[in-house]
């Protein structure tokens, strides 16, 4: 428009001359006619001349330029707001280059969103290393039928691939390397936008019974699991399990965030549950309340209960209940600086086997304290009966310290003292090195 524009100007500076001595110009005949027309033709001349170099200054606006980044290219609705004002003068052939050099600049279409919608098509993707030497009296645990730790141990590789798939749900696949095999350890999907406020899950994940069970190796604050967890609830991977959840937000007043979750499984959960047939699946229901104390405490509690099938046939059921409790301090001011953490987990097992059922109980508590910005020293204490043997009990402490040399990295070193069965000791000496790579999402609070 701004070139059409340029002309008309031109033109009419060149001619509103010519003109004005045209009217004042003696009859057609004289000598004075051939003089002017002469004169007329030099400005046409002129004008035409003109008109083709604005054409070409144009078509070389059009072009990117090699070694500058391209600028943003008209879309469809401003080319053919040019087209229509270019120079009725313009060559077709021209116009036409033109027009292939701006489509060619432009690059793809991608619904107007830039390239940045790009990465939409693909999920956050990142992996956490979790590296663990052992040193001391690791053989004992052979006596007692539990797991050792290894001298050195690339413990877990785990890779995960998170997502939103649409306005209405998201996707999180969680995949465990370890020395001897793969693992899907969680893949669902999550409807976030169901009525009622519910939330579901659908596919294979870990149960929301209890604390421990929910988390994840490198998000646990000690380099193993507690006592209770390994004797009551399948260790390591605890009840996880292919099915589905829901749970809903609950109304509850002076400001307490209610939370209920209901979650039905196939049945298969390590040592604690088993599905001889279709029908035994497993059960668990989880109600969670957390409330704020003051502006730097809060308190967190849940109730558990879990039910299914064991492996001693469809006609034998185990029925754990669970109580944890978690209370946070870390106050506004300092909070890069010092906070608290104060863990303790109590569960009973309930096992129906030969001659009678199995009662057994457990627990444990924790407390961690920040000392500095990058260092943390915890402390635990276990107790726990095994399920399949109530009478035989063992129990245990550990001593903890932490160093974070960043958000994406710790390393952690634990003293462990465990007491098994029949007065065995064991004196082990772990240490931890943790690091995550790419884009791992926040897990539960």
């Amino acid at each position: 428009m701004k070139f059409r524009f340029v002309v008309v100007l031109v033109s009419g500076m060149l001619t509103a001359p010519v003109l004005a001595q045209q009217s004042a110009a003696p009859p057609s005949g004289s000598p004075q006619d051939s003089a002017m027309e002469q004169r007329m033709r030099d400005l046409e001349d002129r004008v035409i001349a003109l008109e083709g170099q604005i054409r070409i200054l144009k078509a070389a606006a059009a072009q990117p330029a090699p070694a500058q980044p391209t600028p943003p290219q008209p879309g469809p609705a401003e080319a053919t707001v040019q087209n229509q004002t270019a120079p009725t003068g313009a060559a077709p052939a021209q116009t036409q280059e033109a027009a292939l050099a701006a489509a060619t600049a432009q690059g793809p279409n991608l619904g107007g969103a830039g390239g940045s919608a790009a990465k939409a098509l693909n999920p956050d993707i990142s992996v956490i290393g979790d590296f663990i030497g052992a040193l001391g009296g690791n053989s004992q645990q052979n006596a007692v039928s539990l797991q050792p730790i290894p001298a050195f141990q690339m413990h877990e590789s785990e890779v995960g691939f998170q997502s939103i798939i649409d306005p209405y749900a998201r996707g999180d696949f969680f995949i465990s390397f370890g020395e001897e095999g793969v693992n899907l350890e969680e893949g669902y999907i999550t409807f976030t936008a169901l009525p009622g406020s519910f939330v579901a899950k659908v596919g294979k994940m870990r149960s929301a019974f209890g604390k421990v069970n929910t988390m994840h190796n490198h998000v646990l604050p000690w380099v193993e699991r507690p006592l209770v967890s390994n004797n009551l609830v399948a260790g390591e991977d605890g009840i996880d399990d292919a099915g589905f959840s829901i749970e809903r937000i609950l109304p509850a007043p002076k400001g307490i965030f209610l939370e209920a979750t209901g979650q039905l499984f196939r049945g298969d959960s390590g040592d604690v549950f088993h599905s001889s047939q279709r029908s035994d699946v497993s059960t668990v229901a989880h109600l969670r309340g957390y409330r704020d104390i003051t502006e730097s405490t809060n308190v967190d509690l849940g109730i558990s209960y879990a039910r299914g099938h064991n492996d001693l046939g469809t006609n034998f059921l185990t029925h754990l209940y669970g109580v944890d409790a978690t209370v946070r301090w870390k106050p506004l001011r300092r909070s890069i600086y010092h906070s608290f953490v104060g863990r303790a987990e109590f569960i009973r097992s309930d096992r129906q086997q030969f001659p009678t059922t199995q009662k057994a109980f457990g627990y444990y508590a924790s407390g961690d304290y920040q000392l500095a910005r990058r260092w943390f020293l915890g402390g635990r204490y276990d107790h726990s009966d095994r399920s399949r043997d109530a009478a035989v009990t063992d129990k245990g402490g550990s001593i903890v310290l932490t160093y974070w040399p960043s958000e994406f990295s710790q390393l952690r070193g634990q003293y462990r003292f465990t007491r098994y069965a029949n007065n065995i000791d064991a004196n082990e000496l772990f240490v931890q090195l943790i690091f995550s790579l790419g884009a791992h999402g926040a897990h539960p609070f």
